[in-house]
């Protein structure tokens, strides 16, 4: 289902390369509900991409109205956090908009567990860089920061689970290569 690329196809672009619109066509191969799940999808992500782009593009007028005024210091703890919680919040849009293109592109079912803990734990991160603590209680911090570990137990117990589904399904594509003779 994923189409050849084309020489002049740049290698970022090759690896993403997919009859979309054949996708969603009933000759597809995919029942109903899989073709439902896959147009919702695709609008996630072009939500998804829409919202990234408006919080790049605030990003970009807050730094540079911090870099512009001279009323502005920027090493003032609250801009740097101002910024840099901005900056998480477009990396956070921009790993879950991979993770659903990964989805659509290798025909994959579900989101992978890892990537919903890699996210929970990229917000978690841009938490802590947004707290005040002079304002917080204490018993907040230890709730993020179990939060936090939890997470992180939870994404090296399956970081070796996908480690070895990944290497599972290489395993089936070689052994399907080696199958299909050569078409020359």
């Amino acid at each position: 289902m994923i189409m050849q690329p084309s020489s002049s196809t740049p290698r970022t672009a090759r690896r993403w390369t997919r009859p979309w619109r054949n996708m969603l066509s009933p000759s597809s191969g995919l029942t109903l509900y899989e073709r439902f799940e896959q147009a919702i999808m695709l609008v996630l992500i072009g939500l998804i991409m829409a919202v990234t782009v408006s919080a790049t593009a605030h990003l970009v007028v807050a730094v540079w109205h911090l870099l512009s005024s001279s009323a502005v210091d920027p090493t003032d703890q609250r801009v740097f956090q101002t910024v840099f919680g901005a900056v998480f919040t477009v990396l956070i849009a921009l790993e879950f908009k991979r993770s659903l293109l990964a989805v659509l592109a290798h025909g994959e079912n579900i989101v992978r567990v890892r990537t919903i803990v890699l996210i929970a734990l990229l917000a978690i991160a841009r938490k802590f860089i947004l707290l005040d603590l002079q304002t917080i209680a204490p018993m907040d911090v230890l709730s993020l920061a179990a939060a936090v570990l939890a997470l992180g137990i939870v994404y090296w117990l399956v970081r070796d689970q996908d480690a070895r589904a990944d290497a599972r399904i290489r395993q089936q594509d070689a052994s399907l290569r080696k199958d299909v003779p050569d078409a020359q």
